[in-house]
């Protein structure tokens, strides 16, 4: 537990940014789906992410019902890579895994905002609309998921370090 304590807490604090003023889509729960499928064991690695967004959408608003479930389902995705960087977590496999992600999650959540919204026609030239007109946000959740995931990642790999040198220098002063 003393290992995972870290995590919870960055993870609260992932949460709690959701609530602070930012742009559109920079926020943290993508990466906490990262993060979580990374470093939690794997009953928390999806639910997590998802009751913190609940949590939040409680309290900042619910919207479209099939909306939302693509939008909670991007986050299940974005936990499921998670657990799959987590076989094989370096640099390289965390930074492709957050983009990844990030791309799937632009995918099936405009998909969404065109079939079951009514911004768009509901035809080809409706769903290419669709996506163009959410780039900006893409561009902001990549942003976000890229900055949150390394916050997160580099804070956590920090203190395990700190943790094993801590229990090295326990070791060598006996």
């Amino acid at each position: 537990m003393k290992k995972l304590l870290p995590a919870f807490i960055l993870i609260v604090l992932g949460i709690g940014a959701r609530f602070l003023p930012h742009p559109a889509n920079f926020a943290p729960i993508g990466a906490i789906a990262i993060f979580s499928g990374i470093y939690l064991p794997k009953k928390w690695a999806l639910v997590l992410p998802l009751a913190a967004m609940f949590f939040s959408d409680f309290f900042l608003g619910f919207y479209v019902l099939p909306i939302m479930l693509s939008v909670y389902g991007g986050f299940v995705i974005m936990g499921l890579i998670g657990l799959w960087v987590r076989s094989n977590k370096k640099l390289a496999t965390v930074l492709g895994g957050t983009i990844l992600g990030s791309v799937i999650f632009y995918l099936l959540t405009n998909g969404a905002v065109w079939a079951f919204g009514s911004l768009y026609a509901h035809n080809f030239a409706g769903l290419l609309q669709s996506y163009i007109m959410a780039i900006p946000f893409f561009r902001n959740s990549l942003l976000g998921d890229l900055f949150y995931t390394g916050v997160l990642v580099g804070a956590y790999e920090a203190s395990l370090a700190f943790l094993y040198r801590e229990k090295k220098a326990a070791v060598m002063a006996k």
